[in-house]
């Protein structure tokens, strides 16, 4: 079984054995057992009971196919082995399915809640999935200094004090920034470096800071500020400007120009983020806007951020597995999951009616800690709003159809010019870095034909090859990759080569990816992508095959024999052929991308592993020894190395270090004395 094109140097006996397996086999395999599907949904049946929660659908694997919610866990559960009403989408997850895993919650709203957390963990293939992107930025004012920072944040919010958001990207949020620093002159430093200034840095300079670092306003002047920046925030920006003009007409009556000067700054800094929100949002508060257009079978939503009347950026989204699904399930699902990341406003702006809305309000008050509501607008600037955002929502899904028509027509010229069966779902692209043979690492970065799979790029630290041998570390990272793949199929089989499976064959099947639950050693590739020439081709190629593993579609991607001339990278085929691309070509800059992509990662890796150990202590290796006993030994010995040599009573003597603590180094040093 392979994914690779018959009759091709990946699979030259691919057709034959098609026919020694006979059709009947073929299509028993592309179409699994139905009737063994309900058997396992009746039996779960039996014990479940007329209340809330959420079930799982698990395949062989024990993989999650799909989670959903019920009122009713009993009765919605049932409803799958009622095959007639079953769409064929909900036909085939049925037949996949093999065991399945039920939640009982306190209420509908709960199970609601718990259903879009387990889906962002599992990304089930038969749910509808937001793309796996990284979460929206915000601006976070702190408040656990006597004079707080200002500075953008990401991901958990842990950190104490007020965040404004989400941003669209990290271009607005950054741009918004600058000028809330010229506005406000709040400072953006670390702590620890604003605890080591004796005198004002470059920005107080250049009159984006007040520099209290140094003393150059005090605690009220600096509170001041932060007031004013959180009434510009919260969208009393009109307020605030209004005091500014105040303050510099009376600085120009007292004569203080530079003064006037300063505030004549601020203004305009006020001004340049009001005069860039595109979009009029005034009198809306805090609302999120949502749009959905459909076309082609594709389906794109806009999203829209208001916040105190401010225009804080838009997104398109373009969800997953939407196939047979209603477009205003589609939206529901999309804001469910939209909000397991973001905290959901006051108000919600839809353009239609949603699946349970009420619940769905009912379940993000639950979250977010105060009322939500979700309407569709129908008159005033709320009706604008929605207006405009369906326009782009229709504009993002027209120009990601073009993209995707050229991209489409991209990958079908990579398979036919790597000669694959099939255009790749899974692209697997790898590469090492290291400097000299220290802290060496592999690196494997994943693409689909809708982009990077960045919630699938792993790292490999190099543990056993040389770390001067760049096959040696190739070998190694190819055997940790498909050993899992490997040992399977081994069992399953009995013994004999291992290779790739057929792909599915249902044309609207969901594309194999790894899972969350299973992870990338569950799923083969469709295509490796080696950074490297014939050597690493030869290495990885006897690799696979010492392991058992045949059709695996390998090309090794090199630089040729100018190294410093673009285009005329070198592909190399395991049976030792080699072609090129012209210098022009578009899949030449797509296949380069996807290099440059690996070598990005690679080295992005190679750096954080250095930076870690040049930060690293000897004394981290010493167990139950934390950060402040460290310190305390460092402070007391001065280095590592004489902590090592103290004795025993030296130890005793540190600050902060009990008798049964120093024991406890002295015997991890000396343990062998």
């Amino acid at each position: 079984m392979s994914r690779t094109k018959a009759g091709s140097p990946h699979n030259p006996r691919g057709k034959e054995r098609f026919h020694e397996e006979g059709a009947t086999k073929t299509v028993a395999s592309a179409q699994p057992d139905l009737e063994a599907g309900i058997a396992k949904i009746r039996d779960t049946v039996r014990t479940l009971k007329p209340r809330p929660g959420v079930y799982r659908m698990l395949d062989t694997r024990g993989d999650v196919l799909y989670v959903g919610k019920a009122r009713s866990l009993k009765a919605r559960v049932a409803n799958y082995t009622q095959i007639k009403g079953l769409s064929n989408r909900l036909k085939r997850m049925v037949s996949q399915t093999r065991a399945m895993e039920i939640v009982v919650t306190n209420s509908e709203a709960e199970a609601l809640l718990l259903e879009a957390q387990l889906i962002k963990r599992y990304r089930p293939p038969f749910n509808v999935l937001l793309r796996d992107d990284k979460s929206f930025p915000f601006i976070l004012l702190r408040a656990d200094h006597q004079f707080p920072r200002i500075q953008k944040h990401r991901g958990a919010r842990r950190a104490k004090g007020e965040y404004y958001g989400p941003f669209a990207s990290a271009g607005s949020v950054n741009k918004t920034l600058n000028a809330l620093q010229k506005l406000f002159l709040l400072r953006s430093c670390t702590d620890s470096f604003f605890r080591n200034r004796d005198r004002p840095c470059l920005l107080y300079q250049i009159k984006r800071c007040s520099a209290p670092c140094t003393g150059r306003i005090d605690e009220a002047g600096y509170a001041s500020l932060v007031g004013e920046a959180k009434d510009f925030l919260s969208g009393k920006s009109s307020a605030v400007q209004a005091n500014i003009e105040k303050q510099m007409a009376r600085a120009a009556e007292d004569l203080d120009f530079e003064t006037a000067a300063i505030l004549r700054d601020r203004l305009r800094a006020a001004t340049f983020i009001q005069g860039s929100q595109a979009i009029n949002a005034s009198g809306v508060g805090d609302a999120d806007v949502f749009a959905l257009a459909a076309k082609g079978g594709q389906i794109g939503v806009q999203a829209f951020f208001i916040r105190g009347g401010q225009n804080w950026g838009h997104r398109a989204i373009f969800p997953k597995n939407t196939g047979e699904v209603d477009e205003a399930e589609v939206l529901a699902d999309v804001l469910l999951q939209f909000y397991e990341e973001v905290p959901p406003p006051k108000t919600i702006l839809v353009d239609r009616e949603l699946p349970e809305q009420e619940l769905i309000a009912e379940a993000l008050c639950e979250k977010a800690g105060h009322g939500v509501f979700i309407s569709i607008p129908q008159r005033g600037t709320r009706r604008k709003l929605m207006a405009q955002a369906s326009r782009n929502a229709v504009e993002s899904l027209e120009r990601r159809l073009a993209e995707s028509g050229t991209k489409a027509k991209t990958m079908r010229e990579m398979a036919d010019f790597l000669e694959l069966e099939d255009v790749p779902q899974r692209i697997e692209v790898y590469d090492n870095s290291h400097i000299q043979g220290d802290k060496a690492l592999g690196a494997m970065v994943v693409a689909s034909p809708e982009g990077f799979e960045k919630g699938q790029y792993r790292k490999f630290n190099i543990k056993t090859a040389r770390t001067d041998d760049d096959f040696a570390m190739m070998r190694e990272v190819m055997q940790r990759r498909f050993r899992k793949l490997a040992e399977e199929d081994f069992g399953e089989d009995g013994g004999g080569a291992s290779t790739a499976p057929e792909a599915e064959t249902t044309p609207d099947a969901p594309a194999r990816s790894a899972s969350r639950s299973g992870g990338h050693e569950t799923v083969w590739p469709d295509l490796v992508l080696l950074d490297g020439g014939k050597g690493q081709m030869s290495s990885v190629r006897n690799t696979l095959e010492e392991m058992g593993i045949e059709n695996v579609p390998l090309i090794a991607i090199a630089k040729g024999p100018h190294h410093g001339r673009e285009g005329r990278e070198v592909f190399h085929f395991p049976d030792g052929r080699e072609k090129t691309l012209p210098v022009n070509s578009p899949l030449l800059f797509y296949l380069q991308n996807l290099r440059d992509e690996v070598h990005r990662y690679a080295i992005g890796a190679h750096r954080a592993k250095r930076s870690r150990a040049i930060t690293a202590s000897p004394l981290d290796e010493i167990p139950g020894i934390g950060p402040s006993r460290k310190r305390a030994l460092l402070l007391h010995f001065g280095t590592a190395g004489k902590v090592r040599a103290a004795a025993l009573d030296d130890l005793k003597r540190a600050p902060g270090i009990s008798d049964s603590v120093a024991r406890h180094i002295y015997d991890f040093y000396h343990a062998g004395g």
